[in-house]
């Protein structure tokens, strides 16, 4: 081949490659639940890409997708071992979705911090079928042929993932009504407010604390209306008086960004139900904070 040929070949798989991207990237994230591990994950199926034999590709998005979601599964495998080690509860990392409010998907489902952090207890291989199924609207066949299994068998992946979400999660608030009750959460969270607090909460809420071992960050979840309220007030006096808030948007939903002395030190998020706020998500943990702030500066 003459290397005019072979450029121009590289240029085409270039092409079709960045055009996958977006859609290869919402795909790990949403079976890893770690935009590193995704951008990991993108970067190999792109290394393949390059070795494989494009002429006989007839479908270059599907290809990658099916490289993708199975290099996904096999770094999820990993991973599991690894999360459960962690020290103090693990929550998903982040990302700005202003960009990109679906993240490549079809439909922005398996997007929001609360849904992945419920997806990390189905195995690697259901959570891929339920992401390929809700967020991009793959064809049961497509999927089984994906994951190497029967159309039969990926519908019950997905209906065991779906039962999963729909016994542990209540229907989410809209957004009005999430920024509504975040605010009024935040601010007697800062006063140390116990009985605004209460009124916000429901009755068993979980507040979740990813510090990876960081002093003043809660090892376990705190559980329940009162314990969490309590929790909640107790570091008040503390923790706000030097810091500023910023609204802004992580995984489809608004969310508040702390900082203290211009260094980002938490994110704050929540999962709203009509009920109120079900459970309170602190991303602390410098790696998973880090990039998150920086893309916001993009």
């Amino acid at each position: 081949m003459r290397a005019e040929d072979d450029a121009d070949s590289l240029d085409g798989a270039t092409r079709q490659f960045m055009a996958a991207r977006r859609q290869l990237f919402g795909i790990a994230y949403r079976v890893l639940g770690s935009a590193a591990e995704a951008e990991d994950v993108v970067q190999e199926a792109w290394l393949r890409w390059q070795r494989t034999d494009r002429a006989e590709i007839q479908e270059p998005t599907a290809f990658l997708a099916t490289v993708t979601t199975r290099l996904a599964i096999n770094v999820a495998q990993s991973a599991r071992m690894r999360r459960e080690s962690y020290v103090g509860p693990w929550l998903p990392e982040p990302v700005d979705t202003r960009a990109d409010p679906q993240l490549g998907a079809e439909r922005a489902e398996a997007l929001d911090l609360a849904v992945l952090l419920l997806l990390e207890k189905l195995n690697p291989v259901e959570r891929a079928a339920y992401v390929l199924r809700e967020a991009f609207d793959y064809p049961y066949k497509r999927i089984a042929e994906i994951l190497e299994t029967s159309e039969a068998n990926t519908r019950q992946l997905v209906t065991r993932a779906r039962k999963h979400l729909a016994a542990e999660r209540k229907a989410p608030a809209g957004p009005t009504a999430h920024r509504r009750l975040l605010e009024v959460f935040l601010a007697a969270a800062r006063t140390g407010n116990l009985s605004e607090l209460e009124q916000v909460l429901t009755e068993d809420v979980v507040s979740y604390t990813d510090g990876a071992g960081m002093r003043g960050a809660s090892r376990i979840p705190v559980v329940g209306r009162l314990r969490v309220a309590k929790y909640i007030a107790a570091f008040a006096p503390r923790f706000w008086p030097p810091t500023d808030v910023r609204w802004v948007e992580a995984n489809g939903r608004p969310a508040v960004l702390v900082s203290a002395g211009g260094k980002a030190v938490a994110l704050l998020c929540a999962d709203v139900s009509e009920r109120g706020i079900e459970r309170v998500m602190w991303v602390m943990t410098p790696a998973k904070l880090s990039p998150y702030v920086a893309s916001l500066a993009d």
